[in-house]
């Protein structure tokens, strides 16, 4: 009995726990076409009828804000479907580069349902105890160096897992969204662009890693994800480096090496879903939360 009752104590602090980290941390709506308004996320997240999901992403030119815009752009009508009716999208950037990244994914801007949130010092991320990098607060070092040394592991552990993962392919775990974003890049021109075949309106006609001998047919088959990732460095992050990277003030205030997070919460505040990147490329993996929600 006194178990049970200490067990419901701790599933009502850490349901709530995302209201009072997030509390009074103010963000900017942004809208290609709206005027901006200032949000409160402690208000977003529990001024809600509906189940509410929020994404806490990085800097707009990084491999995990863009994979979580692409994974939101795939799974938006199937965690409609789940019961979700509110999600917000945190990119730690100004107006623009976050405009530029949901152009660069097709992620729909209109969708009134979903709110892009600008924070370009990345105070949501450090409020929600999101991973910070590597030697966060050496001030001495540079950031490019502490971002390399991450790409390694360090301060990120899960770094090197994942983006071996994209490589080794998985014949268990599906990744639907890849295909979908794929079709997106070669569509808008972007290399690599012979993974796909598409019809003259873009519809995918074969994806040519079905094809490979043994490997083919598993969820997530080799290379599929590596050569995504591929594009998107290529074509997002380098080509449009000038349009998304930090400031010198982010840049001082650590979002270049700050890591990410996704939070799904119940209409009555109860958590459905937490998650904190442990590395680059290591962002919530959506099928495991569209199971949770059915």
């Amino acid at each position: 009995m006194r178990l049970a009752f200490l067990l419901a104590i701790f599933s009502f602090w850490s349901s709530s726990e995302a209201f009072t980290t997030l509390n009074g941390i103010k963000v900017t709506s942004v809208s290609s076409d709206k005027d901006d308004i200032v949000v409160d996320l402690g208000n977003f997240l529990s001024d809600s009828s509906t189940k509410t999901m929020l994404v806490l992403g990085t800097y707009a030119a990084d491999f995990n804000a863009i994979e979580y815009a692409q994974r939101l752009k795939y799974y938006l009508p199937e965690l409609k479907e789940c019961g979700l009716g509110k999600f917000g999208l945190v990119l730690n950037c100004e107006k623009d580069a976050a405009i530029a990244l949901a152009d660069a994914v097709d992620l729909p801007m209109d969708d009134n349902q979903l709110q892009i949130l600008v924070d370009p010092l990345g105070d949501a991320g450090r409020a929600y105890n999101v991973g910070r990098g590597w030697r966060p607060d050496d001030e001495d070092m540079s950031p490019y160096l502490k971002l390399f040394g991450m790409l390694w592991g360090l301060g990120a552990w899960a770094t090197l897992p994942a983006v071996i993962g994209g490589y080794i392919g998985n014949p268990f775990k599906p990744q639907r969204w890849i295909e979908d974003a794929l079709a997106v890049g070669q569509k808008k021109g972007r290399w690599p662009n012979t993974a796909l075949e598409l019809d003259s309106d873009g519809e995918i006609i074969v994806n040519k890693f079905t094809e490979l001998p043994y490997v083919g047919q598993w969820p997530r088959r080799p290379l599929e994800l590596a050569t995504l990732r591929l594009q998107n460095m290529m074509d997002i992050s380098i080509k449009s480096w000038s349009d998304l990277a930090p400031n010198e003030a982010a840049l001082k205030s650590g979002v270049l090496t700050q890591l990410g997070g996704c939070i799904v919460l119940d209409s009555d505040g109860e958590m459905l879903f937490e998650w904190r990147d442990p590395g680059i490329c290591a962002v919530a993996n959506f099928e495991d939360i569209i199971k949770k929600l059915k």
